[in-house]
């Protein structure tokens, strides 16, 4: 029987939970303004000890909160594999948080009883924090709630998400992933990249990136891999957080959400340009056009760029793997009409949320996910993984599919396979650039996005609004849907589709159309609808001037 008692007496003692509103563990974990985090991650650290004796493995735990400004901070939990924590386990993280200092002892041994907890296992949990302020106390407090359940803690102090849930993998897979330590992920990406590049006969690619770090934790972890590519990259670094602060005016959330580069950033037609957002899970690319034009490189932009390399890579190769893309309603329908129509790869649709893709790409061999906004990753079977590496390995191929075998095998040392990671990611987009000596402009030329619009609408109790098919269509209110696919008739290439927002009482508009005036006005019109059927509040949609 595990003594759950200290638990509950170290947070009465330095942990007490004073922020008393309810809250929630979503897809971003727990995330709200610093100084009411506390007994938060103090009980995560609890959790996360539990969680790890249940797995019977490492389980990690990050202090972040991603894009959200400075004075916010977060806290989410990493399974063994380097994933995130499983939905199953987020009722008890919601449990956990919310419950009265006094019963937190009892609510820790109720999840051991429920979950059939072997409480005599050790437990080991991996933590590290971002730049914020506030990080450094938070990781105390969750290092104290893993001593205070006698877990271990590996504090790994500064490092970007995604480093963290490479480390959690590798101390899970004796090594096989690689190796668990920071410079351990710098060694095998930068040995993937170089192989991969080490022929490179560009004319029209230039090695020379524009990388604005959102003032976060991407920046000193950069310049440190850097050192491991021996002048391969040049890299100019922007709001590298020497005098900005976090997220403000740049990263990959504004960049998307605003179409303009950052702060810094005096864009010319030559530059390519990168955002990262603020833990370093998301990235962007943007150039200007030689009209002078802002061009953002989304998310859709490089999963596409991703598939149709892997594609090629198949098919030089004749490796009989399933290949798949995942998207979600948020896709440009350009990007997905080009994806089965002219690269002919399977795409599916799921909902808004990483681990909703992330557990999608899971039914195909090879299986490439990203959010428009930029976060993403390739995910590879343990099948396809096995016959790569055979194949790789057998020396009577003739030399062109041995080569393209082998490209597949080091492309998957170079993609971190178990989170969305912006140098990772980045650096596959540079390997794929090089070999086909390809500018931003030739890579933007693929497909053109159709117009969009995004609008929110206020209502009163966001839940009377339901949704199904990955939420392209709504079942509640009645007639709601009807309503919107008249609309969407009345233009030419016309979508739109509505959401309840995940974390307030809004409801989410989005519309695409042939011309931005069409999608502004479509967005408008489903907005009115929303507004009068699902009972909205405040002012209404304004049509577009």
């Amino acid at each position: 029987n595990m003594d759950t008692s200290k638990a509950g007496e170290v947070g009465l003692r330095k942990h007490k939970r004073t922020f008393l509103q309810e809250v929630a563990y979503g897809t971003a974990g727990f995330r709200m303004r610093a100084e009411n985090l506390d007994h938060i991650v103090y009980r995560m650290g609890l959790l996360s000890v539990l969680f790890s004796k249940h797995r019977s493995g490492v389980t990690g735990l990050m202090v972040t909160a991603s894009h959200n400004p400075e004075e916010d901070n977060g806290v989410k939990l990493i399974d063994t594999m380097g994933e995130m924590m499983p939905i199953s386990w987020e009722k008890y993280a919601t449990e956990i948080a919310n419950v009265s200092d006094d019963l937190l002892p009892d609510v820790l041994r109720k999840i051991i009883v429920s979950e059939n907890i072997d409480v005599n296992k050790s437990a080991t949990v991996s933590i590290a924090m971002d730049t914020r302020a506030s990080s450094v106390s938070l990781v105390q407090a969750a290092s104290d709630g893993i001593e205070a359940l006698n877990g271990k803690c590996n504090n790994f102090g500064l490092l970007t998400t995604p480093q963290l849930h490479y480390i959690v993998c590798c101390q899970n897979t004796q090594g096989q992933y690689g190796e668990p330590t920071e410079e351990g992920y710098y060694k095998k990406l930068a040995t993937a990249f170089l192989k991969l590049n080490k022929e490179r006969k560009s004319s029209y690619y230039k090695p020379q990136l524009h990388v604005d770090l959102a003032n976060g934790v991407g920046a000193p972890k950069l310049r440190l891999f850097l050192d491991y590519l021996h002048g391969a990259l040049t890299i100019y670094f922007y709001n590298d957080g020497s005098s900005g602060r976090l997220n403000h005016q740049c990263g990959a959330d504004f960049v998307k959400l605003y179409q303009a580069a950052p702060l810094g950033i005096n864009l010319e037609p030559d530059m390519r340009c990168v955002s990262f957002d603020g833990d370093g899970d998301r990235i962007v690319f943007f150039y200007k056009t030689s009209q002078g034009k802002f061009a953002l490189l989304d998310g859709d932009k490089i999963a596409t760029l991703f598939a149709d390399y892997l594609n090629e890579l198949l098919k030089s190769s004749g490796l009989k793997l399933s290949l798949g893309l995942v998207q979600t309603a948020y896709a440009n329908g350009s990007s997905t009409r080009y994806i089965s129509d002219i690269m002919k790869v399977p795409v599916a649709c799921v909902p808004t949320g990483v681990k909703y893709l992330h557990h999608k790409a899971q039914d195909f061999d090879i299986g490439v996910y990203f959010e428009a906004n930029g976060h993403g990753t390739v995910l590879f079977s343990d099948k396809a993984r096995q016959v790569i590496a055979n194949q790789a390995s057998d020396n009577s191929l003739d030399e062109s599919t041995k080569r393209a075998t082998i490209r597949l095998a080091t492309f998957m040392d170079l993609i971190n396979q178990t989170v969305g990671d912006a140098i990772s990611d980045m650096l596959v987009v540079e390997t794929v650039l090089s070999s086909r000596d390809w500018t931003c402009q030739d890579w933007d030329a693929a497909y053109t996005d159709l117009p969009s619009r995004q609008i929110k609408v206020k209502v009163e109790d966001r839940s009377v609004v339901e949704t199904t098919d990955a939420e392209r269509k709504t079942t509640k209110p009645t007639g709601l849907q009807e309503a919107i696919d008249e609309l969407a008739a009345h233009y030419k290439d016309g979508r739109a589709f509505v959401r309840p927002s995940g974390t307030e009482d809004v409801v989410r508009v989005y519309a695409e159309a042939d011309t931005q005036a069409n999608a502004d006005q479509l967005a408008y019109e489903v907005g009115l609808q929303v507004y009068n059927r699902a009972r909205g509040t405040g002012d209404k949609p304004v049509p577009p001037s």
